[in-house]
């Protein structure tokens, strides 16, 4: 949810699959678990410990939670837990070692954004007999679990391996804000100084830009202005791209995949004309010193440095999913507040798209293994149903009532008005503490678009507790801007485990070998007239066709499509 500006959920997507098939239900077929043995039928709740590997925020102890106090009271369920931070480097090399010692946890409870079991992952664990299939347990113990599953049949088939089981659950983020990255933000007080409107086409935003790096429009006397600007993180390649070719990149860098579907064919658009076309514009942006340089190399601590730092604000513009990316919300100054969201760019030849990104990451956070017994199995899939539920969800992503969140009052308003707003997340205090009430994002499993917009959120777009309201109303102007029949669904398809590697390194050599190109075409240390064909040569030399192949051929066992 909004309110943690440095922490958000990643909208990270797994490029390479392969052999999806859709299930009619979600139970397992048969009566036993993934070793074999038949599931007890338990009534109430007997005693056990689970240890549970996490991620562990520094402003929490998961051991002695509130969240973790109520499982205890709730499932008669005790945890030891085994934790790591929040880097997900090392997040996921701790995993893989213990994964490897053989001395692995009962259950991994992870984060997207940090790191989590891949696709691959859980088919290659599962022919090991490491992970344990959930679909009895769902069937048997999680009715909120099978009701959320067959609710969103892009949450079952995202979940559902293709021989029919759940290997794990992925978190469902149903993140309208999130969906649709490729935003940019301008401070729109600069306009009106200058007597400027919105920029609505390339040719327009070049104009803008201009104006602000010569006319001084932060009124200082000095030509201190960045017209533009953003990080290695939020790149500003696939805002402007759009005005050129449909770009599906996520400007969070999450997603380096340029893979579209053309005439219904899975094909790549970085070496298409329009690609060309676009990095051509930017280099022009760059010639002309109206892109910041630092913006293709600067970290985000650097990016909102440059978008506080100052008596006056310095940015005219960076490319962040929200503004509180690059400005600090709620500065005694309000500069924060002078910035809103420029619609999608129409390019010369018309075009006029926004990237979209599913919200929700393939793979699995929740991923029981073969050391925890039947009953300790079923004790686990018990809390994770209870999170399923508006209230689990709720208490166990902001904490207990009274401290995360509170009922809403007779003044308060959903986010989405049509909505009846359903609880309302309770500030921190400025220099209190964080609160070690909740799991945040370790209990965000059911998130779908109607437990988001019933969030009670303040009506005031340029106040800090309306902030939420303010990303959902922008998110308006790029919302259906995607090319539909472009999207390449890779949350439905799946990759067989003896592609993985494969796949994986084909990906890589080329997403990278993209992303760098691009950077030297766009800051000029390669020529796009002259080095542009050997550039497109030189992705044919790392695998493309094999890589368009394999992805081909996932994508044509979709059903359904």
């Amino acid at each position: 949810m909004s309110g943690q500006f440095g922490k958000r959920r990643r909208a990270a997507v797994a490029g390479a699959s392969l052999l999806a098939l859709a299930l009619a239900a979600c139970s397992g077929g048969g009566s036993s678990t993934t070793a074999g043995k038949p599931l007890p039928t338990i009534t109430g709740n007997p005693a056990v410990t689970l240890d549970v590997f996490a991620p562990q925020s520094a402003d929490w102890n998961l051991a002695t939670n509130d969240f973790t106090k109520l499982v205890k009271q709730k499932f008669n369920l005790s945890i030891k837990w085994q934790t790591t931070t929040f880097d997900g480097g090392p997040a996921k090399e701790k995993r893989q070692i213990s994964l490897a010692s053989g001395d692995y946890p009962d259950l991994y409870l992870l984060i997207p954004w940090v790191d989590q079991f891949s696709q691959a992952d859980l088919l290659r664990l599962s022919n090991q007999g490491v992970v344990v299939a959930l679909n009895q347990l769902i069937d048997q113990y999680a009715p909120n679990i099978k009701k959320a599953l067959d609710a969103s049949p892009g949450y079952k088939e995202m979940a559902t391996a293709p021989d029919g089981k759940i290997y794990g659950m992925p978190q469902w983020v149903d993140c309208f804000h999130c969906s649709y990255q490729d935003k940019l933000w301008m401070n729109t007080t600069w306009l009106k100084k200058l007597g400027l409107e919105q920029p609505k086409t390339t040719e327009d935003m070049r104009k803008v830009l201009q104006a602000f790096k010569t006319q001084d429009p932060n009124g200082n006397g000095k030509a201190d202005e960045v017209p533009l600007s953003a990080d290695v993180r939020d790149s500003l390649i696939p805002y402007f791209m759009n005005a050129f070719i449909y770009d599906p990149q996520g400007t969070s860098g999450n997603n380096n995949s340029t893979l579209v579907l053309n005439d219904g064919k899975v094909d790549i658009q970085a070496n298409k004309d329009g690609w060309r076309d676009g990095l051509k514009y930017l280099n022009s942006l760059v010639k002309e010193g109206l892109i910041d340089k630092g913006a293709f190399t600067q970290n985000p601590d650097a990016l909102i440095r440059q978008g506080d730092s100052g008596s006056v604000p310095a940015l005219g513009a960076a490319t962040v999913l929200h503004s509180g990316e690059f400005v600090t919300i709620g500065q005694a100054d309000g500069r924060d507040k002078q910035y809103y969201a420029v619609p999608p760019l129409t390019g010369p030849s018309g075009a006029n798209f926004t990237g979209y990104n599913f919200p929700s990451v393939p793979g699995a956070t929740f991923v029981l293994t073969s050391k925890a017994t039947p009953e300790e199995q079923i004790q686990a899939i018990k809390m994770l149903d209870y999170i399923f539920t508006d209230a689990g969800q709720i208490n166990g992503q902001f904490g207990m009532e009274g401290k995360g969140w509170t009922k809403p009052g007779p003044g308060d308003v959903a986010l989405d008005q049509s909505l009846k707003p359903v609880f309302k997340q309770i500030p921190l205090k400025p220099g209190s503490k964080p609160l070690n009430s909740g799991w945040g994002a370790l209990a965000q499993y059911n998130n779908t678009a109607q437990f988001r917009n019933s969030e009670a959120i303040a009506p005031d777009i340029n106040s800090q507790p309306g902030y939420e309201r303010r990303l959902f109303e922008a998110t308006k102007l790029y919302a259906g801007k995607e090319d539909k029949a472009q999207i390449y669904p890779f949350w439905k398809v799946w990759i067989d485990p003896s592609l993985a590697s494969e796949v994986a390194t084909l990906q890589t050599n080329l997403e990278n070998y993209v992303q760098q190109n691009a950077l030297q075409f766009i800051t000029g240390s390669k020529n796009i007239d002259t080095d542009w064909d050997a550039y497109v040569k030189g992705l044919d030399g790392l695998g493309l066709k094999r890589y368009l192949e394999i992805q081909q051929t996932a994508y044509d066992k979709v059903p359904g499509k």
